[in-house]
């Protein structure tokens, strides 16, 4: 199926029989990615006395009770509630659900031995672009990402530098294959969250704080995808929650 469409007086054709999904699934048969020193979620049936929840056990429904943490497992899509001393949901920070947005690839560079991803490896890829989504591709791109165990591994990142350039290019949602922006370990400075959501000061939230942009972190980029600019839709779960999993979908333009 395809569709025209009009964006900043230009104008698109959307090709929707081809969705990109960029989603890591939550998933309970071990492979699961995990970050921030957690286990594995568990997907199990419930168990009432002599009953199970599962239709091979004698059930009439699977009926499965769910442990997971929407950070630590799998694609997630988060809010500056993340970061505040105040609640703040992403079920409702998130209202409209379609971006142009561009996807870039980036070599992360190695800076006092840690990796980092800096504003001028997001300004060059960009190249004067100023969509309303970018989609950060951490080169290499390996297929271990999917089932990676990213505790205590001190993952590349994004300088605070470059989150504020992302910012003020007016980007309102910033997706990675990461499990974080920031740095593993930090001290809660938190640099980049508070870059690009412009928090100030978490505990008496500025007035010009960021509270309609988001972070997905956690995506998942296939080789085949091509670096360009594409149709976000980027979908939630409605999680009364300062970050909910997610799925983003890319649809190409032409």
């Amino acid at each position: 199926m395809q569709a025209s469409i009009q964006h900043n007086n230009k104008s698109f054709k959307v090709d929707f029989s081809s969705p990109i999904d960029l989603s890591l699934p939550i998933t309970a048969d071990g492979k699961n990615p995990i970050a921030w020193y957690l286990n594995q979620p568990e997907i199990s049936p419930v168990i009432m006395g002599d009953w199970t929840g599962q239709v091979a056990k004698g059930s009439s429904t699977n009926f499965n009770n769910i442990a997971f943490n929407p950070h630590a497992h799998g694609t997630h899509t988060e809010c500056l509630g993340h970061i505040t001393r105040d609640f703040f949901s992403i079920n409702n920070a998130l209202k409209t659900f379609f971006f142009v947005a561009e996807l870039i690839s980036v070599m992360p560079e190695e800076k006092d031995g840690d990796l980092v991803i800096t504003k001028a490896q997001i300004e060059q890829a960009l190249d004067g672009k100023t969509p309303e989504a970018i989609i950060i591709r951490t080169l290499p791109n390996i297929e271990t990402k999917k089932h990676k165990n990213y505790s205590h591994s001190n993952p590349p990142y994004l300088e605070e530098t470059a989150a504020t350039f992302i910012r003020e290019a007016g980007i309102n949602h910033l997706l990675i294959d990461l499990p974080s922006v920031d740095r593993e370990e930090d001290g809660g400075a938190l640099l980049a969250h508070k870059a690009f959501w412009n928090v100030k000061d978490t505990h008496n939230l500025n007035a010009d704080a960021r509270h309609n942009a988001t972070i997905t972190e956690l995506v998942f980029v296939p080789d085949t995808v091509q670096d360009s600019t594409y149709l976000l839709n980027l979908q939630i779960a409605s999680f009364d929650n300062d970050a909910s999993p997610s799925k983003p979908v890319l649809y190409g333009l032409f």
